[in-house]
């Protein structure tokens, strides 16, 4: 099975379909480092530019190629951000679109931000663009899905665009297509259980950002929302799933995590704090956070997103942060990958593909 990676990154989508059985003829990234770390782990076919001056070559692939994947940027549409469309990386989308038509493969997966998918701001953009997509000949619709139903011990939600060429008058009911690739992932303590203790063995790129609580705390329910720390780093529910690794980690936004819970059991000293305020207490008097809190390591954001053990990532470490954080976790890309590469491989497609009935428009 034949692919091209578009905004590749780090290759964590592509680690996920490279694991499923397809071969990547073609990627492309505009971030050196990520074509760097892209090149040492899984191979040279990776392209480094602006996708625009480059994406004449594909022409070549017409018709040749089983897939089009890849996750373009997403910053003008992501609640995190100003939710500008009008911001020029949201042209990326339209890009992507273009290419598909470009290449005519036999289906595409494009993933981006829930807000997306949700939102009813951008229901024209989706309508407009799932109405590209099906002028190009595609069946086509979109899922919003939560990594940790697929073997991600992240809670990480995202909305995947996928389409057939074969039939644009069908709607694949993608729910039910992905409910056999379904597999909830460990908790964040049983997915760090391979790594030695922080700054030992085979974890030892720490982050040195000096973690100090906020004097004024935006309480929610839960303590590993709303923001008991100065930065944008929120802290590791180690029992459970981490929430969404940013897409800028590095110093102050890099999640924050409990030694003392993670390695010796002991009682979380953020839901301690957190109770207390929730009480009525007072936001604590000294403004550094004790030293049992630290940011995670690199190692242990590689493995939240579920890179293989031994990947290796190229350039300094706040590069590596921001890789790791803008890719999409290597498990959820393998499901997804595993997906397609079961129906592209059924001789008889169009009987394969669960259809939802016609009348139903897309939501």
């Amino acid at each position: 099975m034949k692919a091209i990676s578009l905004y590749s990154g780090a290759g964590g989508l592509d680690v996920g379909f490279v694991k499923a059985g397809f071969d990547i003829l073609w990627a492309n990234d505009f971030d050196k480092m990520a074509c760097e770390t892209y090149k040492n782990n899984i191979g040279n076919h990776i392209h480094c530019g602006d996708i625009e001056s480059l994406k004449s070559q594909l022409y070549k692939y017409r018709s040749e190629v089983d897939i089009v994947f890849g996750g373009p940027p997403c910053q003008g549409f992501s609640v995190a951000g100003k939710m500008n469309p009008s911001d020029p990386r949201s042209n990326h989308i339209w890009t992507f679109s273009e290419i598909v038509d470009q290449v005519q493969p036999r289906a595409f997966v494009m993933e981006n931000v829930k807000a997306l998918g949700e939102l009813s701001k951008w229901s024209l953009l989706r309508n407009e663009l799932l109405e590209k997509f099906k002028s190009s000949g595609y069946s086509v619709n979109y899922i919003v899905v939560n990594a940790s139903d697929f073997d991600v011990p992240q809670s990480r939600e995202r909305v995947f665009f996928i389409g057939f060429n074969n039939n644009s008058f069908i709607i694949p009911d993608l729910n039910k297509m992905l409910q056999p690739y379904r597999k909830k992932g460990p908790t964040v303590r049983q997915a760090l259980n391979v790594l030695d203790r922080a700054g030992q063995g085979n974890n030892r790129g720490l982050c040195k950002a000096k973690i100090t609580l906020t004097p004024n705390p935006v309480l929610r329910k839960s303590p590993y929302a709303g923001m008991l720390f100065n930065g944008l780093g929120r802290p590791v529910k180690i029992e459970g799933y981490c929430a969404t690794l940013p897409a800028s980690m590095g110093g102050n936004k890099t999640p924050i995590i409990d030694e003392l819970e993670l390695y010796e059991n002991k009682p979380s000293w953020i839901e301690n704090y957190h109770s207390d305020i929730m009480k009525g207490g007072s936001p604590s008097e000294f403004t550094e956070a004790p030293k049992r809190l630290r940011r995670l390591t690199v190692e242990e954001a590689s493995i939240l997103q579920t890179f293989p053990h031994n990947y290796k990532f190229s350039g300094s470490q706040s590069s590596i942060f921001k890789q790791i954080g803008n890719a999409v976790p290597c498990n959820l890309g393998y499901s997804i990958g595993r997906m397609m590469f079961d129906y592209l491989t059924n001789e008889n497609l169009d009987k394969a593909i669960i259809k939802l009935p016609y009348q139903l428009e897309i939501a």
